[in-house]
């Protein structure tokens, strides 16, 4: 009476303890056991998979819990991302990490930006406008002079004027 309970509990204690591959909390883990156990009584009844607000209903559980707990139990076990994709994925020797990201063409961008934002600092405040209209707005020089109120000849000299002197910074 006595000892077929308390190894039962230290079996328990010890799968609870070691068997997940990422650490989950105990009430969680229980949580994740009863919605397990839920689930396949009501896919044996219901002859199809239940969804997440039948199985909170069977067990008197919030639907978040329930989804909680299905994610979780997940964390039961990992696989290894030098696992081998399975068959006719990405070719013969393709692993997870393989699969997992890539590489972003636009990170250069970040450097560059950060190298002209310094230098268009540098420049007066007429000449940052005239530069924003012409390259962000893709007005033409034309608009431009009519909106800055300066002819069309005097915003080619200021752009061309700019471009040089962000150029000479950035070089530096």
């Amino acid at each position: 009476s006595f000892a077929v309970p308390s190894i039962l509990g230290e079996l328990k204690r010890h799968f609870r303890d070691h068997g997940w591959a990422a650490r989950v909390p105990r009430p969680l883990q229980e949580r994740v056991l009863k919605v397990n156990s839920c689930t396949e009584r009501l896919s044996s009844r219901l002859g199809r998979a239940p969804k997440p607000r039948e199985v909170a209903a069977e067990i008197g559980m919030s639907v978040e819990d329930v989804l909680e707990a299905l994610e979780a139990g997940s964390a039961f076990d990992a696989m290894s991302l030098d696992a081998p994709l399975s068959r006719g994925e990405e070719g013969p020797g393709a692993t997870y990490a393989e699969s997992v990201g890539a590489v972003d063409d636009r990170f250069e961008f970040v450097e560059d930006r950060t190298v002209v934002a310094a230098t268009l600092r540098a420049l007066p405040t007429r000449e940052r406008q005239v530069l924003a209209l012409r390259f962000a707005e893709d007005m033409t020089q034309s608009e431009i002079a009519a909106r800055v109120g300066i002819s069309q000849m005097h915003v080619s000299r200021l752009i061309r004027r700019s471009l040089e002197r962000l150029q000479a910074v950035a070089a530096a």
